[in-house]
Formats: structure tokens, sequence, C-alpha cells
């Protein structure tokens, strides 16, 4: 997969891919939707990402509804096909998932990866987050992303390690593809907001809107 300088942008064609299946076996490409319906991608990051635990199960209360606009989902998860199928095992969402533990995919689309210099380091522990307006008060990045896992009960493996240390602080991003494969809509991390963004998405309206759009 050849990787962009910028993050694709609408308009322009989606890059392919090809991923191992969470469910089941076999791959899942973009060839499969080409030709056949729009798609709604979401480039996640491993379960070490407390947002990200979060955005998947939101992402997947309204699969259904895009379903039902002739758009099909797909979330690709940052971390091996098997820590996946152990993890949704036991807390299963409804959109289809696809395994890329080395981010190949978040390249291809051009996502940006932020270098850690001292003056982000400082925003995360500075800069203050709520973006999913269930904490009692915004709190700084880092506090913020422990009270979730605390909140969560959710515990690191080695597995998740491995994938932090290749993944931090990759950035995330939503693209709705049509059934020719151009992007017509897409949605970048702190694109906007700088690292208050860290965690957000579009609302599940403005979402809804892009997929009408896209398949209209």
């Amino acid at each position: 997969m050849a990787s962009t300088m910028h993050p694709v942008a609408p308009g322009e064609q989606a890059p392919n891919f090809a991923l191992p299946a969470v469910a089941g076996s076999g791959l899942i490409s973009l060839d499969d939707y080409r030709g056949r319906s729009p798609l709604f991608l979401s480039l996640m990051l491993g379960l070490w990402c407390p947002f990200c635990r979060r955005q998947l199960a939101q992402l997947g209360t309204f699969e259904d509804r895009l379903k039902g606009m002739g758009v099909e989902s797909l979330a690709v998860v940052a971390t091996a096909p098997e820590n996946a199928r152990l993890y949704f095992r036991f807390r299963p969402i409804r959109m289809p998932l696809a395994a890329d533990p080395d981010l190949s995919t978040h390249r291809a689309y051009g996502l940006p990866k932020p270098e850690p210099t001292p003056a982000m380091m400082e925003a995360m522990e500075t800069v203050r987050i709520n973006p999913f307006g269930d904490l009692p008060e915004p709190l700084p990045i880092a506090q913020a992303g422990k009270v979730l896992h605390e909140r969560d009960g959710y515990q690191y493996t080695p597995a998740d390690q491995g994938d932090v240390e290749r993944q931090w602080p990759q950035l995330k991003g939503l693209f709705m593809i049509d059934r020719t494969g151009v992007v017509r809509w897409a949605y970048v991390e702190c694109a906007t907001e700088g690292l208050a963004g860290i965690g957000k998405m579009p609302s599940e309206e403005e979402i809804l809107q892009a997929a009408r759009e896209c398949s209209g």
C-alpha cells in the first residue's frame, strides 16, 4: 500500500487494503465493497487505547442504520487478530472488524503520527479533555486515559504493551468511501482542535448525513 503525505481527502481515491478478519478467517479488502456498496471505514488503534475501545462501542450502535442506507461498515483495530478475537469474544460489537497491528492502513490513508516533542508531552499533562462527556470535569489527556482504564477495568497485556510501543501517538480517522472507491467524507482526529480533539468523534448525525450523501 502506498503511503500519502497528507490524509486522504474527499474526492481522492481510497487506498486499497487487505487485512485479516477478526471474526472467522480470511481477509477483508476494499475490493470486497467496490462496485457493491459504500463503506464507512474507521481506523482505530490497539485495544490499549481507552478512547478507541469506547469509540468502537459507539460506532457499533448505529451500524444497523448505516446498513439500512446501503452503507457497509468496517473498523480496523491495530492489534494482532488473535488479540482482537479474544477481546471481542467477551465484548462483542455489531460492526465487522479487521486487524492491522502495524498500522499499514493508517499510513496508506495518511493519518498523522505526531512527533512526541517536549512540547507535546507537556500538552499531554495540561490540555484537558472530556471526549465522551462522562467525566465529572475535563481532565489532562494522560489522566483522562487512566480514569477510563480504571472505569473499564481494563488490564494491560504484553500484547498491548507491544502495540503501544509501535503505535503511540498515532492519530485515528474515519472515511466514507463510495462504491467506486472514492473518499466522499473524512474525519481526522485532532485536525481542527489540536490535542484537545483526542478521543472525539463526529456526532452520529454527522456520520449518518455523510452516509446519505455517499449512498445517494
